[in-house]
């Protein structure tokens, strides 16, 4: 009980985080594709998408913990100078030490969240990935830059418009099909478009090139 009861105070003080996995790598999608930045996935997720496809990273682990400096220094060693930071479910965790340590470093942040807890750090880019298993919260979708929607099948398309109206103006809007789904989402997603210009489309560019 003690051991279980110190993992989970170094979880709430955000000084050490259950890292799943982490790579230095370009941004695969939504309004950053492309952009190159140090990734950390970490674990536990309390949405569970039946679809999701990181569901090794559904459980954190005492094994898997690391000190945020070991993370930012293994960040600021890469030319990119920006940590991407996604999950899991990220703010499961306070991140507020480890943005301040990133800034202090002079690393961009990027972060990408269900939005369904309440977000905490300070972060140049923060991506809401609604699901339609939990809903997000209304602070979270109103501190995103970027609103980007799995389409897995048509009803999600309605999901897309209701949280769309809860976003600030001017936030980004994408439409990315679901993996295993593609073939048969996309061209539902590329015709929605046409007819509403608002939203943009986002594709997974880094399963097609085969890199992290």
């Amino acid at each position: 009980m003690k051991a279980i009861d110190e993992i989970k105070s170094l979880y709430q003080d955000g000084q050490k985080l259950p890292v799943y996995e982490e790579f230095y790598t370009l941004q695969g999608e939504g309004f950053n594709m492309g952009l190159p930045a140090y990734f950390i996935r970490i674990s536990g997720c309390s949405v569970g998408c039946p679809w999701c496809d990181s569901k090794g990273s559904w459980r954190p682990y005492p094994h898997q913990l690391k000190d945020i400096h070991e993370i930012i220094t293994k960040a600021a060693a890469t030319p990119a100078q920006s940590l991407l930071v996604t999950g899991g479910e990220p703010f499961n965790y306070n991140l507020e030490p480890l943005t301040t340590l990133a800034h202090k470093n002079n690393l961009k942040t990027y972060v990408e969240t269900t939005g369904t807890e309440p977000i905490t750090g300070q972060w140049d880019w923060i991506c809401v990935s609604p699901k339609p298993y939990r809903p997000s919260r209304q602070d979270s979708l109103l501190l995103a830059n970027e609103l980007k929607i799995i389409i897995y099948e048509e009803k999600d398309f309605l999901l897309a418009e209701e949280y769309a109206e809860k976003v600030r103006p001017g936030t980004k809007l994408y439409l990315q099909a679901e993996w295993i789904r593609k073939e048969l989402m996309y061209p539902r997603i590329v015709e929605y478009i046409k007819t509403n210009p608002q939203w943009r489309l986002s594709i997974q560019a880094h399963k097609y090139l085969g890199i992290p």
